[in-house]
């Protein structure tokens, strides 16, 4: 929950002119209000843009959600599902988030689907079986055909806005157990369709040890993504 609109124009401005396509794709998940501005000002870059939350529910008496219908319109081309903060926070729930993804499923909006464990269950050592339980969950139902467009975001509750970063080994290795989850439902095609990614701290000193993980595809960048410079920094990693 950061930036205007203004500022999110000024950050999109900055940005373009810093920015040289590659081989990594780039989005920025924005607040509502923000979206179909950066859409506008990103038209043409390659450079996507994402919603940071939706409502399963194509209408309706939800007062205060966005539905995927008005993200189509905007012509976002992600949406994050089941963040952490959704969880904690807004009682979003395994339930929710299945709902959720199926519902994006159905148009070509990407999911983005965060799974990842808190402090306690860390230390408790219930992490492997609670994040192989929330990716089986988050895609109860899909066919092998959709379930391959899914990005999965590992994040450990415990690394984000602390400072503290899972080592490359921690992050490599609980990435590895997503891709067995789904190696497991799916069969080994799909799995290695699905890109994962690692989230939690991540910034230019650490980027380039985390991405050595054989299996992380990608980040999902915090904090770091707020300043255009830094952004850049980590894509060009």
């Amino acid at each position: 929950m950061y930036k205007t609109i203004a500022e999110a124009r000024a950050f999109a401005e900055k940005f373009k002119k810093i920015y040289q396509p590659s081989d990594v794709r780039v989005a920025v998940c924005a607040p509502y209000p923000q979206l179909p501005f950066l859409v506008e000002a990103f038209r043409g870059t390659g450079i996507g843009v994402g919603a940071q939350n939706v409502h399963y529910e194509a209408e309706g008496a939800f007062t205060g959600e966005i539905s995927i219908p008005m993200l189509e319109e905007i012509g976002v081309d992600y949406c994050i599902v089941g963040h952490s903060e959704r969880r904690q926070y807004f009682n979003e729930s395994d339930d929710t988030v299945n709902r959720k993804v199926k519902a994006l499923l159905e148009t070509k909006i990407v999911p983005i689907v965060c799974v990842g464990e808190n402090l306690q269950q860390k230390d408790a050592g219930y992490e492997r079986q609670l994040v192989s339980e929330q990716v089986k969950n988050a895609l109860h139902d899909i066919p092998p055909e959709k379930a391959e467009r899914v990005v999965i975001a590992y994040e450990p509750i415990w690394a984000i806005g602390t400072g503290r970063t899972a080592t490359p080994i921690q992050a490599n290795m609980m990435c590895s157990l997503i891709r067995d989850t789904l190696t497991e439902m799916y069969g080994d095609e799909v799995s290695d369709r699905v890109i994962i990614q690692y989230g939690g701290s991540v910034k230019p000193e650490n980027v380039t040890e985390i991405m050595e993980g054989e299996e992380i595809d990608g980040a999902l960048v915090g904090g770091a993504s707020l300043e255009p410079l830094k952004f850049h920094e980590i894509v060009n990693f």
